[in-house]
Order: C-alpha cells, then sequence, then structure tokens
C-alpha cells in the first residue's frame, strides 16, 4: 500500500489524464457561479472532444467561477485510468458512459475521505488513534480500487459513519493542545457574521456555514474546518496556520490576499491576487 502520509498529489485533481468527468456527471443551475444550465451526464458546451474545457482560463469572467472552486480530489484520473482502463465515456454502449459517471461521485466522496485521514496521520497529537486511521486510510483506498459494479453499489454513508469517529478523535485531541476555552461553533448559522480579528483558535467549526463571513485577520489556529462553507468568506490577513481538515475547493471558495496565512498542504488560490 503507498504512503499516502509522504505524498498527497494523488489527492490532487491531475485533468490531463482525466476525461472531463466533472464536466459532465455534474448537474449545475444558472446562478452566480454557472452561466447556464446543465443536467447531470451532459457534457458541458464548453468541454471539448479532447477533454479539455475550450474557456478554461476565462472560467471567471464568463461566469462559471463555481467550476474554478471544484477539485475531485483525483477522482477524475483514478476513474478515468484505473477503474475503466483508459477508455473514456464515449467509446462503446450508452450503458459504459452512465456506468462511468455514476462511479465518478462515489470515488470522489472516498477520495475527499482518504485527503482527511492522511492528514490525520501528518498530526502529531493524533498519534493515540493513529493505528485506526491508518487501518481506516488502507480500507478506504482499498475500496477505491474496486470494479465499477462495486463502486457503484457501494455505501459510501456508512463507510463514512464508520470513519467518522476517527476524525472526530483526531479533532478532540488536535484542539485540545491549544489551551484555553475552545470555542464550539459546529454547525453553527453564521452566514454574514461579522467576526474581524475573532480568536477561533482550536474552534470547532465542523459543517459550519461561513457563507459571506468577514473573518478578517481572524486567528483560525488549529481549527477543525472540515465540511465548513467558506464561499465568499472574506480570510484576508487571516491566520489559519494548523487549520486542518482544510481543503483546496474550501478555499477556492473564498476570499483571500497575500496576507492570509495557510496551512502547508494548500496553495493560495490564483484569483485571490486578481482580486475575484
Amino acid at each position: 500500500m503507498p504512503d499516502h502520509t509522504s505524498d498527497r498529489a494523488g489527492l490532487r485533481g491531475d485533468c490531463r489524464r482525466c476525461f472531463g468527468l466533472c464536466c459532465v456527471a455534474l448537474p449545475f443551475a444558472a446562478s452566480a457561479d454557472f452561466a447556464i444550465d446543465k443536467p447531470a451526464g451532459r457534457p458541458c458546451p464548453n468541454l471539448g472532444g479532447d477533454h479539455r474545457c475550450g474557456i478554461h482560463a476565462e472560467l471567471r469572467t464568463k461566469g462559471f467561477t463555481g467550476c474554478t472552486v471544484y477539485d475531485c480530489f483525483g477522482a477524475g484520473q483514478k476513474v478515468s485510468q484505473l477503474t475503466f482502463g483508459g477508455r473514456d465515456w464515449r467509446t462503446g454502449p450508452p450503458e459504459h458512459a452512465r456506468r462511468m459517471l455514476d462511479v465518478f461521485p462515489v470515488v470522489r466522496q472516498l477520495h475527499e475521505l482518504l485527503w482527511y485521514l492522511t492528514e490525520a496521520l501528518t498530526l502529531p497529537a493524533a498519534r493515540p488513534v493513529h493505528a485506526g486511521l491508518r487501518r481506516a486510510l488502507d480500507e478506504t483506498e482499498a475500496l477505491t480500487r474496486r470494479g465499477p459494479e462495486e463502486l457503484g453499489a457501494l455505501d459510501v454513508g456508512a463507510h463514512r459513519q464508520k470513519v467518522n469517529p476517527l476524525l472526530l478523535r483526531t479533532s478532540e485531541l488536535v484542539r485540545a493542545g491549544t489551551g484555553g476555552r475552545r470555542k464550539n461553533r459546529r454547525g453553527a448559522d453564521l452566514m454574514g457574521a461579522r467576526l474581524k480579528g475573532a480568536d477561533l483558535r482550536g474552534a470547532d467549526l465542523r459543517g459550519a456555514c461561513l457563507i459571506a463571513a468577514d473573518l478578517t485577520g481572524a486567528d483560525l489556529r488549529d481549527a477543525d474546518l472540515i465540511g465548513a462553507d467558506l464561499r465568499d468568506t472574506d480570510l484576508t490577513d487571516a491566520d489559519l496556520t494548523g487549520a486542518f481538515f482544510l481543503t483546496q475547493p474550501q478555499l477556492n471558495g473564498a476570499r483571500g490576499g497575500p496576507g492570509t496565512r495557510l496551512p502547508g498542504s494548500l496553495t493560495r488560490p490564483v484569483h485571490w491576487a486578481a482580486g475575484f
């Protein structure tokens, strides 16, 4: 089994090795994020015959901001190259395409779990549960390597419920190291909240709605951000050093700047510099 704790390259989308699965499998509705309606299973009109986006460099200016914040956690290339052996959805009967598009979101969910489990294994404070995390990691990786029919029938929710207690315990162990009274904002509705300069060190923000919240200059060190909705959240000059279970799609949906401090595993979104 590969050592995921040292290299998460396989858990990042690589469009060069994918058949544009997210551009076909996923639906979207005309909104601030998408310029048009598209049902699940229908190729986006911007998708070319080479499985590449024809407006990739202009997605934001042409009204497809939603595409720029999405990441498949590497599921696209795994389904394209491993699960279906390099045979694209345009090849063969409709059943082949349908099965491929059904499997993609399943593997995407499993890869997101792999991201969290891999990160948890890098956290020294979580050492008491490292053995359980490693077993869960290996089991989840094995699931992603099953055949199309098995993946299509997989109950991802049940597997997530099995893994979640380990992630919760990891969160408790890491946040306990911050000392003091740690804020519990799990699942809180903080849409548009004014939290400028807030002390959120070691806070539990799992599943919190922070859409359009003002977190400029906030201290989010060692905060648990799994599932937090950061769309249009202002993270200018915020400190997310050591924040965990934070993903690239969450960051891509937020706003920030050169003064925003990030965990080393994530990259500063390009559109932050452009002021979008």
